[in-house]
């Protein structure tokens, strides 16, 4: 079965990206650890410098429910959130083609 991937987009205001930066920095070796996670990236938008996207890749989306019912995942996600200046939004997505 192939890995179960995430992508999550967040736009920060402006002035808290350094801020966030610190709180994925301090979390990712944790989130990393977590049973069942494959990968972690983070990314940055090109063209709109607060807006960032994490890419995960899971053993499964149970692995990945796991993990987003955990104390890391809130304790993260508390300190995150009163960051943004949109929503967060997340896409669960599936490999049709690899070159």
């Amino acid at each position: 079965m192939p890995a179960f991937k995430r992508i999550v987009k967040m736009t920060f205001r402006p002035e808290e990206v350094d801020n966030f930066i610190a709180i994925f920095d301090a979390s990712c070796p944790h989130i990393r650890a977590f049973p069942g996670c494959l990968h972690l990236e983070l990314w940055r938008g090109k063209r709109k410098e607060n807006v960032l996207f994490t890419f995960s890749r899971w053993e499964s989306e149970e692995a990945l429910e796991n993990y987003r019912h955990s104390e890391l995942f809130r304790s993260t996600w508390a300190k995150t959130k009163p960051l943004f200046a949109e929503r967060a939004a997340a896409w669960s997505v599936d490999t049709l083609a690899e070159l």
